[in-house]
């Protein structure tokens, strides 16, 4: 810093200038000129050493940018923290230059480093190759090489929200005693509560199955990439751990149903409308075996009332 402390603004304005230069998803040069820092204090390029002194080695600007490298280089770690198996997928280099344009059009606002990640699947719709077909054709384009890279962003960034959200430790859940103390005419009318932390993703590629494969395999093994099939997943946490269990269309349909507060028995006609592959006897017999696995996963809160 400079020796003139006599004119040279408090610690707590140096701070808040700092950060918006070297924060500035366009460089230390854009940060310096940028409002937010001129509203701190008010330097070009050309007075950095008015603020912060040279080395022998570097100038004030070089200095600031390694504390800006510094910087980007730990969000891209947070970020492959996040999304590991996207990270994988992609290879570190080629995820790393992904992550660096994508702090570049969606830099970190928050206070927490939590919120960083929110927008990436979304990165990847918008600068898809094709996005300008994706965005004016209708649903029937083939799904290709992006489509994976946004269900795969978007399983992880679930996985994420799941393991920091509200969960249900601590907290009772309905047991398939309780569904079996329901009497058989009340059944249809009765509404099952989702646990809080229960979601579910409809995909364009198996990438529950793809995540797993990629998450069991040794450092060196090459995962070959899936062939294109929608899929469904439902993941949730119980015991501070998140899981996830892959799911067909017909229970996708169910589940999807009581969570918009449909009826057992509204649901089971919506999950029934993808079921025609079974029989009714095939069906009801399915539909037992659906709710005693997902009792016993914990997935519903408690009927009330009940």
């Amino acid at each position: 810093m400079s020796d003139d402390t006599a004119s040279s603004p408090d610690l707590n304005t140096i701070q808040k200038w700092l950060q918006s230069v070297v924060t500035h998803p366009n460089g230390v040069a854009a940060g310096v000129e940028s409002d937010a820092a001129q509203q701190h204090v008010a330097l070009t390029r050309d007075q950095l050493e008015q603020l912060v002194t040279r080395t022998s080695n570097r100038s004030a600007e070089e200095r600031l940018n390694v504390y800006a490298h510094a910087y980007y280089a730990r969000l891209i770690d947070c970020l492959g923290e996040v999304f590991p198996m996207l990270k994988r997928a992609l290879g570190e280099e080629v995820f790393n230059s992904f992550a660096s344009d994508y702090l570049q059009e969606y830099p970190s606002r928050s206070y927490t480093l939590n919120e960083m990640g929110r927008h990436f699947a979304q990165f990847f719709q918008e600068t898809r190759p094709d996005r300008d077909e994706h965005a004016s054709a209708d649903n029937d384009l083939p799904v290709n090489w992006p489509d994976l890279l946004i269900d795969l962003a978007n399983l992880e960034w679930t996985i994420n929200e799941v393991f920091d959200g509200p969960g249900i430790e601590g907290q009772p859940t309905l047991t398939h005693n309780d569904l079996a103390a329901v009497a058989p005419r009340d059944w249809p009318n009765i509404r099952l509560q989702p646990i809080v932390c229960l979601r579910l993703l409809a995909t364009r590629y198996p990438v529950n199955d793809y995540y797993t494969a990629l998450r069991q395999a040794d450092e060196n093994d090459d995962i070959d990439k899936p062939a294109p099939a929608p899929s469904w997943v439902a993941i949730a946490r119980r015991d501070y751990v998140v899981r996830r269990f892959s799911l067909s269309r017909p229970q996708y349909a169910l589940l999807t149903a009581l969570q918009d507060g449909a009826t057992v028995g509204q649901a089971i006609e919506h999950a029934a409308e993808h079921a025609d592959h079974l029989d009714d006897s095939a069906f009801a017999e399915a539909l037992q075996e659906w709710f005693k696995s997902w009792t016993a996963e914990e997935l519903f809160a408690p009927i009330e009332n009940a």
